[in-house]
């Protein structure tokens, strides 16, 4: 477990994947069709507290109300998919839910080597208290421990505030272009590890 100094602050996360239902035990290829209801609330909370950004990003039709079944609907389309890993922070002592990371170990580029960060989001009342950086660390050692040697991830180019973060832990702008989702204007960055 990391620990860091921020703004006099001790921080400390507990790391918790999202598993799909096909490795909890109940068949081969299943995903489940909803996250535990006690668990998708506090996502839900967490994704609902950074309006901003979400209504930056328009991954949900009304950043001021996202709702449980949707923040469910993604979450089902990410777990499909088994290069995608859904990363839960936790803060440690009290456990509450810090952030959320979402990783894919292979884009659907195969000239592209590198494993992606596709999301990571901070839960508002936390932000700027050193969780996110220490997210970010915990995914890249992920990465490092098999193998990787670089991580890529994009930043909407109608978001300097994630631009600004991400450039302050040492990745670089690498190139411009669509994302292959919806087709918004990103900077890709890269970081060695």
């Amino acid at each position: 477990m990391h620990a860091y100094a921020v703004d006099s602050v001790r921080v400390m996360l507990l790391l918790e994947r999202l598993r799909a239902a096909s490795e909890d035990g109940t068949g081969p290829g299943r995903v489940p069709s909803t996250v535990p209801g006690p668990l998708l609330a506090e996502i839900t909370a967490l994704y609902a507290s950074n309006r901003a950004f979400f209504s930056l990003s328009g991954d949900f039709p009304d950043a001021d109300d996202i709702r449980p079944e949707q923040v469910g609907a993604a979450l089902a389309v990410e777990l499909a998919n088994p290069d995608v890993e859904v990363m839960l922070g936790r803060r440690h002592g009290d456990g509450r839910l810090a952030g959320v990371a979402i990783t894919l170990a292979r884009h659907p580029d195969p000239a592209d080597p590198d494993p992606w960060i596709g999301l990571l989001v901070v839960a508002a009342g936390a932000q700027r208290r050193g969780y996110g950086r220490e997210l970010a660390s915990r995914v890249e050692d992920r990465f490092r421990q098999a193998g990787r040697t670089a991580v890529r991830l994009a930043v909407l180019d109608n978001n300097p505030n994630g631009l600004a973060f991400w450039t302050s832990l040492g990745y670089e702008v690498i190139a411009r272009r669509p994302d292959r989702q919806l087709g918004r204007p990103c900077s890709v960055l890269r970081r060695p590890l």
